[in-house]
């Protein structure tokens, strides 16, 4: 049995764009054609490879075509290169990848712009908790992925970035209105702001100021710039990156809670294949982020 680089590059296109319409058009076909190719593709392997939902999800048979089409672009640029083709009359090669709110938000897209001058290529970012990265990886979905898994993902390898370390802070107005008297007392009614409901940093800092973290009231803003901007508002403490609270903290718009700042170890995971292309991105990045990030210290998060 062999799988034609067309229909696997066909599904490919349907689980990146949602629908067989999108898809469609980005790949110059009509929809007819687009079902039609993923029919055959499914008669000839016998089983799904989409499930058609809104948007549109591969089956595992489906992940595994799209790792194939993903691998076979990137195969193809890596030819190309070698052969010597003119990066302006090669085709922008998609490169998927997947990374945290605070790294997409402070260091990450500096190695990609120098990346996106020196090849021929484009970024689909998949943002997501660094606990859950790695599971686009294991799915195909992105060729590499910022994470916190140390421990390889089956068929990728992996490099040591550092650690982001959060710190707990509030503006002045906050800590005089709540954080006032005993401590553990004023921080079980004190408001909180939260990225998300997976988000468990300030609970990790609460535990180590032995307070109950079910017990305070909280906000929940799932973005990066936007969860530090109402902490400088005044909504409630949290857990900032020095990236981000650095400058609010040296105008005295943000002061420190004290307490243990929370490193979380990142590393950065990528498909285990002989490709420049791959090796440039991940030396890109990998640096940038030894560059920036602190040591990775005997006790982190997770």
């Amino acid at each position: 049995m062999k799988i034609s680089f067309e229909l696997a590059e066909t599904v490919a296109a349907v689980v990146d764009e949602g629908t067989l319409d999108a898809a469609a058009r980005r790949l110059h076909v009509t929809p007819s054609a687009v079902s039609q190719r993923i029919k055959a593709l499914e008669e000839q392997l016998g089983r799904l490879v989409l499930v058609r939902s809104k948007p549109v999800r591969a089956t595992d048979a489906g992940r595994a075509i799209i790792r194939l089409a993903r691998q076979a672009a990137l195969l193809e640029h890596d030819t190309l290169a070698e052969l010597g083709a003119d990066p302006a009359d090669q085709s922008r090669t998609g490169v998927p990848l997947a990374v945290n709110a605070d790294s997409l938000a402070t260091w990450f897209l500096e190695p990609l712009a120098r990346l996106s001058r020196q090849h021929p290529v484009v970024f689909d970012l998949h943002r997501d908790d660094q606990d859950f990265t790695a599971g686009l990886l294991e799915s195909g979905t992105v060729m590499g992925a910022v994470t916190s898994r140390a421990a390889p993902v089956a068929g990728c390898r992996v490099a040591t970035l550092g650690a982001m370390r959060y710190e707990a802070v509030a503006t002045p107005a906050y800590v005089d209105r709540w954080l006032r008297g005993d401590r553990i007392a004023a921080l079980t009614e004190a408001p909180l702001v939260d990225f998300d409901r997976r988000d468990d940093l300030q609970n990790a800092w609460l535990t180590a100021e032995g307070v109950e973290p079910a017990r305070p009231p909280r906000h929940y803003v799932p973005a990066s710039s936007d969860f530090a901007t109402a902490v400088r508002l005044g909504f409630g403490w949290a857990m900032l990156p020095r990236f981000q609270s650095a400058e609010a903290l040296e105008r005295g718009e943000l002061v420190l809670l004290g307490g243990v700042a929370v490193d979380v170890a990142l590393y950065w995971q990528q498909w285990n294949l002989r490709s420049p292309l791959l090796d440039a991105i991940a030396e890109e990045i990998v640096a940038d982020g030894r560059r920036v990030l602190a040591p990775l210290s005997p006790v982190h998060l997770p």
